[in-house]
């Protein structure tokens, strides 16, 4: 078994701003599990706030031994592994992870989708997301979201309202929103969630800080819109913390460590009847496709890395009615440029 990778920058087809930052590019890592003739893809989408990066990933492969892995694969024993090396790091560990499951699915010589138990007619549509900018760039960024049936704000600025009256000047589209914690006053917020619900917004990521257990307790008591932990959910053990604090949870594999820890916290979600969106950093096909495998068992997507970047090294999967298809394809079903 030979893992090999490759560093890469992903680019955004615009900058992409939130409540704290704002970025034009990704730094991802690229990698490969080869065996027994086949290949299996993994990405690791390194968003800078979460504290990853090229150098930190290039590191961290250095003490991965292949030989700790055989097939048939253990996946939880894997993950147990990868979490030994070193703590935190989720992203370049799920690169292993989902390097790992394509290559599963192509040995056994069927979808990972299938091998998952997800049904591809439970796929939900996928939203678009669209950054904090000015409302001449809002209204460009908009154009190229005519194939979603969703848009995705950020928000978390004094220009919360003005950015949502601009996307209504031009679309009637159901909204997500995701506040990246840019909220403070409890006041002030709950009337914006009745503002946004009039106003066709479905559900707010993340409004308070993380940290702030109160706060987005009583706003999550008080909202007449879904409120979905984010940045408060990275890992399984975060999933109960959600419980009386969010009405959801916000599950991306760059956070998860990868496709097997994701499965276990919708497991652990529905047992808490605790909603699911399962989202994305900026990604390519390949991260895409494997979170795409998870979504039928999802109640929301937002996974929309290949129609914010420019520079995808991959096919883009195939899409339509708003929907991510699923292929039937071994593995991931990823194809090459």
């Amino acid at each position: 078994m030979k893992l090999t990778y490759r560093t890469y920058e992903l680019e955004l087809k615009h900058r992409f701003t939130i409540a704290k930052f704002s970025r034009t590019s990704t730094p991802i890592i690229l990698l490969q599990i080869e065996h027994e003739g086949l290949t299996g893809y993994g990405e690791a989408s390194m968003v800078p706030y979460m504290g990853e990066n090229h150098q930190s990933a290039i590191t961290y492969l250095s003490k991965v031994e292949m030989a700790s892995f055989s097939y048939p694969f253990d996946f939880e024993s894997t993950l147990n592994y990868l979490d030994s090396l070193a703590p935190g790091q989720p992203a370049i560990k799920a690169a292993i992870d989902m390097a790992l499951h394509d290559l599963d699915g192509k040995l056994q010589g069927k979808p990972c989708w299938q091998i998952f138990g997800s049904d591809p007619a439970l796929m939900p549509v996928t939203s678009f997301t669209v950054g904090i900018d000015t409302p001449e760039v809002i209204r460009e960024k908009i154009k190229g979201a005519d194939n979603c049936k969703v848009i995705k704000v950020k928000l978390g600025r004094d220009s919360d309202k003005e950015l949502i009256n601009t996307i209504r000047s031009i679309t009637d589209k159901p909204l997500y929103v995701d506040a990246n914690q840019g909220w403070t006053d409890l006041q002030q917020s709950l009337d914006m969630t009745h503002w946004l619900h009039e106003h066709g917004v479905v559900l707010i990521e993340q409004p308070m800080p993380k940290t702030d257990l109160d706060s987005n307790a009583w706003l999550t008591e008080r909202s007449p819109i879904p409120i979905i932990a984010d940045e408060a959910v990275q890992r399984l053990d975060d999933v109960a913390k959600a419980e009386g604090i969010y009405h959801g949870i916000n599950i991306k594999l760059m956070k998860s460590a990868g496709i097997f820890e994701a499965q276990r916290m919708i497991a652990k979600a529905r047992e808490l009847n605790l909603k699911i969106l399962i989202g994305c950093m900026s990604e390519t096909s390949c991260a895409t496709l494997a979170a795409a495998a998870l979504a039928p068992q999802c109640d929301w997507a937002d996974l929309d890395g290949p129609f914010l970047t420019s520079n995808n090294p991959f096919v883009n999967p195939n899409f339509a009615d708003g929907k991510w298809i699923l292929n039937n394809e071994p593995g991931l079903g990823l194809k090459l440029i």
